[in-house]
């Protein structure tokens, strides 16, 4: 019998992407923190079944709870070989995984061995995975040269990202991975933002794939998006990047607050649930007169106040600062905020 090879994630990362499936052999609950990108979860012990032994395993002796693991182990493996993996062919070869890569992994790793599948076992699990992620993101970091596009909000940034994204350039959208838009009013409403550990291995599967001969651009994030930080060795190196400032009307931008922005037009009452979150700000004042205007369906007039009080100036107050090179930028002026616009914005950016 030839066991499935056990090997760290540094001598799997070549060959990653090859593989036909990456199994998660732990709890729902562990998978939704974090994963490996493109695993699946099938959990050989879900969160109840988990707690359940791990008390066995304290309470009473491990011997007891290693009989009761066993039986739910090999039922949940056998139910998950019935649902999705039957059709499989003989040269199918997974990669299987769990915390530490021990009995979890283990368990689903041999069976899938004893039927004829060259199946793979993470040495160290996620745990292992987890340390190559924190040490690589800040050497790629330091591996890239980035272009940091510029702008004050409604300025289009996130549209020209998308724009140079679709036309083949290289782009870190760290609003995008993260699920959020970088203000306090940036909860997109039908995704909740990942964790961090989530967040950081969205960044480096983004990083891992790209060509270090050519720049990445990405949004003059702050440090914090939405709930999640930036990691350190990454916000230094963009703020140490060349500039891109993007201009347009007060007007386009309204407008483009207006399409981005919907779901608070709708509702004016979330809206005003996250103007709260300005009062030290603005003063109690200011943001009751705020809400009235959302109440009354005064939205672009609020949009274009909120822009003058609030937005413009903490961006003028901060971009400098910290971004070294933003004295220097390149200005990019966009007339228009239509489609047509941001493709010739991007493809003079992509191919100057």
């Amino acid at each position: 019998m030839k066991y499935p090879a056990l090997l760290p994630f540094a001598d799997i990362l070549p060959e990653l992407d090859r593989f036909d499936a990456i199994i998660d052999a732990r709890s729902p609950s562990e998978f939704a923190e974090d994963h490996i990108p493109g695993a699946i979860n099938c959990p050989v012990l879900d969160d109840a079944e988990r707690a359940r032994i791990g008390t066995l395993y304290k309470q009473t002796n491990p011997f007891e709870a290693k009989k009761i693991g066993a039986t739910l182990v090999a039922r949940n493996i056998a139910a998950h070989i019935e649902a999705q993996f039957l059709d499989k062919p003989r040269d199918w070869k997974p990669l299987i995984y769990c915390w530490r890569g021990g009995n979890r992994s283990g368990a689903m790793a041999l069976i899938f061995a004893k039927i004829g599948w060259p199946a793979r076992q993470l040495d160290g699990g996620y745990k292992d995975y987890r340390r190559h992620v924190s040490i690589a993101l800040g050497e790629l970091a330091e591996k890239f040269s980035f272009k940091v596009v510029c702008g004050t909000t409604g300025s289009g940034k996130s549209r020209l990202l998308q724009t140079l994204a679709a036309q083949g350039a290289q782009v870190l959208d760290l609003e995008q991975l993260a699920a959020h838009r970088g203000s306090v009013l940036g909860n997109l409403p039908s995704e909740p933002q990942p964790s961090q550990k989530m967040f950081e291995s969205r960044i480096w599967d983004t990083l891992r794939r790209f060509d270090t001969a050519k720049p990445v651009f990405v949004e003059s994030e702050s440090k914090k998006v939405g709930n999640l930080r930036v990691p350190d060795a990454l916000m230094e190196r963009m703020r140490a990047s060349p500039c891109i400032a993007v201009t347009i009307s007060v007007a386009n931008r309204v407008q483009l607050l207006m399409e981005d922005y919907a779901h608070f037009v709708v509702n004016p009452t979330s809206l005003n649930t996250q103007l709260d979150c300005l009062v030290q700000l603005h003063g109690r004042e200011t943001i009751a007169r705020w809400h009235g205007m959302a109440d009354a369906g005064q939205m672009e007039t609020l949009v274009a106040e909120l822009l003058e009080k609030h937005y413009d100036p903490a961006y003028l107050r901060s971009i400098g600062r910290n971004f070294v090179q933003y004295d220097k930028a390149l200005t990019l002026t966009l007339e228009q905020i239509t489609p047509t616009a941001f493709a010739d914005a991007a493809r003079r950016l992509h191919t100057g």
